[in-house]
């Protein structure tokens, strides 16, 4: 489990967070969603210790990371696996390279058993045979998929998600968000996705939370989300008439 209590972050007179806490539940896929400028990306980006809050606390399983130095934040990142936006691969690098670079980062293993684990990443994405290629000769699809497999090669306890869909064809994207589910139930992590695809919420949004302007505006679950008459979260979900017709035949059903 992951908590933010009562984050705010501020670049110069701006205020980006205004006080930010919510509980992210182990095993789910934890949903961040809002409007672009709502504060998403800072605060993905302030959990995982890119960007340092102004004020308040992340605590991963009652751990404070704020309040950590260096070394037991390193220890904490050993634990964190993150899929970018895009896939940030290293274009230079393999494919196997790529899945490989935190192992060369934060374990002593052989080269045996750098090269076991990258290939059962790979195949547990459904990449097997890819270990050569790089970057440059994979569609988006591919890429987010070997991106995963860099995220969850140091079996970790949490993974954050940064747009996962971005750039994305919607078949792909189910593909995507299919994937990114059965790996959080099958290694129990505790996942946060930074998105703003309903289709993501409503397939895959066990535990989501809404931004607005910098504050946490709602924070529930996907069947709760359709059940929303008003405001603004309502005005964000329901933008598409698509969702609006779903919603619609939900009431009559």
């Amino acid at each position: 489990m992951i908590e933010v209590k009562d984050i705010t972050k501020s670049f110069g007179e701006q205020s980006v967070l205004k006080g930010i806490s919510a509980t992210f539940k182990e095993g789910k896929c934890n949903l961040v969603i809002g409007k672009s400028g709502s504060g998403k990306t800072v605060l993905l980006k302030t959990m995982v210790g890119l960007i340092e809050p102004n004020t308040g606390d992340v605590l991963y399983d009652g751990r404070s990371f704020t309040k950590m130095n260096f070394k037991e934040r390193k220890m904490i990142r050993r634990e964190i696996g993150m899929l970018f936006q895009g896939g940030a691969l290293f274009d230079s690098l393999t494919v196997e390279e790529n899945i490989r670079f935190p192992l060369d980062m934060f374990t002593t293993m052989t080269s045996e058993e750098k090269l076991q684990q990258v290939n059962s990443c790979l195949s547990r994405v459904n990449m097997v045979n890819t270990n050569k290629k790089f970057p440059g000769e994979l569609s988006g699809g591919m890429k987010k998929r070997v991106g995963i497999a860099r995220a969850i090669v140091l079996n970790p306890k949490y993974l954050f998600c940064d747009e996962p869909n971005s750039g994305l064809d919607p078949k792909t994207s189910l593909v995507i968000d299919a994937l990114i589910k059965e790996i959080t139930i099958e290694y129990q992590m505790t996942t946060v996705i930074n998105t703003h695809d309903m289709n993501s919420v409503m397939g895959i949004g066990d535990h989501v939370v809404f931004l607005h302007e910098g504050l946490k505006y709602w924070e529930g679950n996907r069947d709760e989300i359709m059940k929303i008459t008003d405001g603004e979260l309502f005005d964000f979900i329901f933008a598409s008439d698509f969702l609006k017709d779903l919603r619609r035949n939900a009431k009559v059903s």
